[in-house]
């Protein structure tokens, strides 16, 4: 519609040679990511794992700390990996339970559950290997632990920032009189937990009832996805002979610039064979469906976002686009990073993707940011760190489809639960983000 309103493109020509070449490039560079990554994650919940691990933290900080074990549970699992819709479904029933023990409202439950998987290990932890972590690495020829020091600041700022909001509602809740609340469509019972209230040490599920693994079996795999990302990226691949790379058959490109997703690659790929191993009596008769799930898994997501590249760059070949990137780059011509948090904000906002509103940045406006950068002595870290967190921002917009299927897993409506959402998966990560531009400015990248 942009092209035929347009009136000077060629129609045909800018789908087969801008949308679709876009498009196409996207998918060339990040399909192993999203495979691997889907896989992975399905691999984690066919095992048991991404349950036991949920569990695990339930018990140990019980009832009195409800809010925060679902947070934390759905944040150790993204962390590692876990697709959020995976831990979405995982978490659910078990924050079901655990807030009726409680007595704290249900319609706090999505707040909760985004906080742990929208946030803090979607863009600001160093490591992560979420997806909106790994987009800006070729653009900056960074790895997935751009500015450490201040991705643990934002995230820091994202997990007590929301945790005291969400404290802060239930006990406005508590003082009001409101419970958890009747509400009959609830699962009957929540992975083994009786519907009514019990102690929480009667939440355990017994672990060879269900022959899930420990905790340790559970967590080694996502103790792996960051350590084996962290060896590959910084201490083995910068040792091997990477020479060819500067051939035109590789892309006449540097290790630098191609390291990040090797190492990812490498860990997700070691990762899945570990969860396999140390879950095969779980897995061994559908290993083959789970590979093909997670591999079908993967498609969609990536497709999805590969259509809003190609959508993006269709936007960027119009003349009007001009107007618009000129009026973005010159909000703060001293200052790149300003610019930069905004346009992709926009854009995650308009497209209600993190990945799609970022990727549509940075492949219009990604090599500009990087000269920009250079010029004014910006470490391309910072770069990286700036994007990943502004991507995490107003992609939560009420029409984000993870909003969306979040609220219909936890049978709870916009109008029930999306403040919380609101609060902690947007007002505070720009908080976090308008801090780490400040002292990004003012310090450089650490």
């Amino acid at each position: 519609m942009a092209v035929l309103f347009a009136g000077d493109l060629p129609l045909l020509a800018t789908y087969t040679q801008v949308f679709m070449t876009a498009a196409g490039r996207f998918v060339t560079t990040y399909f192993p990511l999203f495979l691997l990554g889907a896989l992975f994650g399905k691999l984690m919940d066919d095992s048991g794992s991404a349950r036991a691990i949920a569990h695990w933290i339930v018990q140990k900080l019980g009832a009195e700390r409800s809010i925060l074990a679902v947070v934390l549970a759905c944040g150790i699992l993204t962390y590692g990996g876990v697709s959020l819709f995976v831990v979405a479904f995982a978490v659910y029933p078990i924050a079901v339970a655990l807030f009726r023990e409680a007595e704290i409202p249900k319609r706090l439950i999505p707040g909760a559950i985004a906080l742990g998987s929208f946030t803090f290990t979607m863009t600001a932890l160093p490591g992560t290997p979420a997806i909106q972590n790994l987009i800006p690495m070729p653009y900056f020829g960074t790895d997935a632990f751009a500015a450490p020091g201040l991705g643990i600041m934002a995230a820091a700022i994202m997990l007590v920032g929301g945790t005291a909001w969400l404290g802060w509602r239930h006990h406005r809740a508590h003082a009001a009189g409101e419970g958890y609340g009747n509400h009959a469509d609830d699962p009957a019972t929540a992975s083994g937990v009786s519907p009514r209230p019990r102690s929480v040490g009667a939440m355990a599920i017994d672990q060879e009832e269900v022959g899930a693994p420990g905790i340790l079996v559970a967590v080694l795999p996502i103790v792996l996805v960051i350590a084996l990302n962290y060896v590959f990226t910084n201490h083995l691949i910068p040792t091997w002979d990477t020479g060819y790379l500067a051939e035109p058959k590789y892309g006449a490109t540097t290790v630098n610039k191609v390291q990040g997703t090797w190492a990812i690659i490498i860990a997700l790929v070691i990762s899945s064979v570990a969860v396999a191993a140390l879950n095969w009596r779980v897995l061994r008769d559908r290993i083959a469906s789970s590979i093909n799930d997670g591999a079908m898994g993967s498609l969609l997501p990536i497709f999805n976002t590969a259509s809003e590249v190609g959508y993006g760059a269709v936007i960027a070949s119009l003349a009007a686009f001009a107007i618009l990137r000129d009026a973005v780059l010159n909000l703060s011509p001293d200052n790149p990073l300003i610019s930069l948090a905004v346009a992709v904000n926009v854009l995650a906002g308009v497209t209600g993707s993190a990945s799609g509103g970022m990727s549509i940045a940075l492949e219009t406006l990604g090599a500009t940011y990087a000269q920009l950068g250079q010029a004014a002595g910006i470490n391309p870290e910072l770069l990286h760190r700036v994007t990943a967190i502004s991507s995490g921002g107003f992609d939560a917009l009420p029409h984000n489809g993870a909003v969306i299927t979040l609220l219909a897993i936890c049978k709870l409506t916009h109008r029930q639960s999306y403040v919380d959402i609101l609060v902690v998966a947007v007002a505070i990560p720009v908080t976090s983000l308008i801090a780490v531009i400040t002292l990004g400015t003012m310090l450089g990248s650490f």
